[in-house]
């Protein structure tokens, strides 16, 4: 779902995206104070789509065109998470997302920008979970697409803000144009604390989320995305924590997610989950939240078999239990904090644990999002993975 997992540039949106071209400044984010500015319902909504074009029905996806950007819509990301291990054993989780956001639409006919004027602008996320050292270390940063500063290609793969950027090093394979136009993927970021050097390859065929790659969010029409994901991707390369460098491999997951409108008005926010399982099987499920505290029917999922065939799973197919709470320490927001998830036709009866409870960014949309590890069962036997969980729209934006 993932953001699923953005930031439409809709009124207040658009302003506070512009004042932190002028303000913000790239490092770890500040954990003393609440940096927030915007809620969930605020980013999301897109009420006036005017002008920008909208995920309506399915369409044929085209590669690797569909792998760069689509100006045309208001948001867009490239988001990686990762479940990492280092050769002494040290664990690391990371997430690394990339958004394009509008600030108005994009005629089709306008001429190239003189150097500085843009309707773009991209977002970054760095997150690093040091396990073993304790530390979650996260960072943002705005950068115009104006001057080289940063934008997108889809031939070659390059989109980039300054020195944080998701490259592809494949060439065309007409039996995968998919995967073989862009394949190695590699994330490149740092900041003053953390660095990350990743290089990522498929090891299951793309996923088309939702109908046909069409995710409908909102009951309205174009309260919806265009979606796919890379379910399981080999990663190796390094992290750098305060100067030390570790080699890591592990497993990866890249969503890739273009929309104008997601939320709907009696929606809140989302849950997230993306699992990869030690026997090889793959889970994403995710909540929509209502405003009443309802789960939205629109909700669902998919199960990724270990041979990459797909089932995708309704609201009614999966249940999502809370174990736990946890509270911020920034203003004393609540978080679900352990999660039971069952698929009962399949089986699976899942308990879901974070590897450390804070792993919250502290950004202009507050949300949390970690590295936890998955055990239970399928029926047949015991069952065990890691995965990623995204919780969003439970904190209000600061004061």
């Amino acid at each position: 779902m993932t953001w699923r997992r953005g930031l439409p540039t809709v009124g207040l949106a658009a302003l506070t995206l512009a004042a932190y071209l002028l303000l913000a400044s790239p490092g770890d984010g500040e954990r003393e104070e609440v940096r927030a500015t915007l809620n969930l319902a605020e980013a999301m909504g897109g009420t006036d789509t005017t002008g920008y074009a909208l995920a309506l029905e399915p369409r044929p996806f085209v590669f690797p065109v569909d792998h760069g950007p689509h100006p045309g819509f208001r948001t867009e990301w490239w988001y990686v998470t990762a479940n990492l291990d280092g050769d002494d054993g040290r664990r690391f989780g990371v997430q690394f997302t990339l958004f394009r956001n509008a600030l108005a639409p994009e005629p089709a006919d306008s001429p190239p920008p003189l150097d500085w004027a843009t309707r773009q602008v991209y977002m970054g996320h760095l997150a690093v979970t040091d396990v073993a050292g304790d530390g979650f270390h996260e960072s943002e940063r705005f950068t115009r697409a104006a001057a080289g500063l940063a934008g997108g290609t889809a031939e070659p793969l390059r989109i980039w803000m300054d020195d944080w950027s998701l490259t592809g090093g494949g060439s065309s394979d007409p039996d995968a144009p998919e995967a073989g136009a862009v394949f190695p993927l590699s994330v490149r970021a740092a900041t003053e604390r953390v660095a990350v050097s990743l290089d990522l390859s498929p090891e299951k065929p793309m996923v088309l989320q939702g109908d046909r790659g069409l995710s409908q969010k909102g009951p309205q029409p174009g309260n919806a995305s265009y979606y796919y994901s890379f379910t399981r991707m080999a990663a190796s390369g390094s992290v750098t924590v305060d100067g030390i460098t570790y080699p890591v491999s592990g497993a990866a997951w890249l969503d890739r997610e273009w929309s104008t409108s997601a939320l709907s008005q009696d929606q809140v926010g989302w849950d997230w989950f993306a699992l990869q399982l030690a026997d090889g099987r793959d889970l994403m499920v995710y909540r929509l939240r209502r405003a009443d505290g309802g789960t939205d029917p629109l909700s669902e999922g998919v199960l990724v078999e270990r041979d990459g065939s797909t089932r995708r799973l309704s609201a009614r197919e999966f249940s999502l239990g809370e174990l736990g709470r946890w509270e911020s320490p920034l203003d004393g927001t609540l978080y679900p904090s352990g999660w039971r998830i069952a698929v009962p036709t399949e089986g699976l009866d899942l308990e879901v644990r974070p590897v450390r409870e804070d792993q919250e960014l502290n950004v202009t949309v507050r949300y949390w999002e970690g590295a936890v590890d998955v055990m239970g069962s399928d029926g047949s036997g015991s069952v065990s993975g890691r995965g990623y969980v995204e919780l969003t729209g439970y904190s209000p934006p600061g004061e």
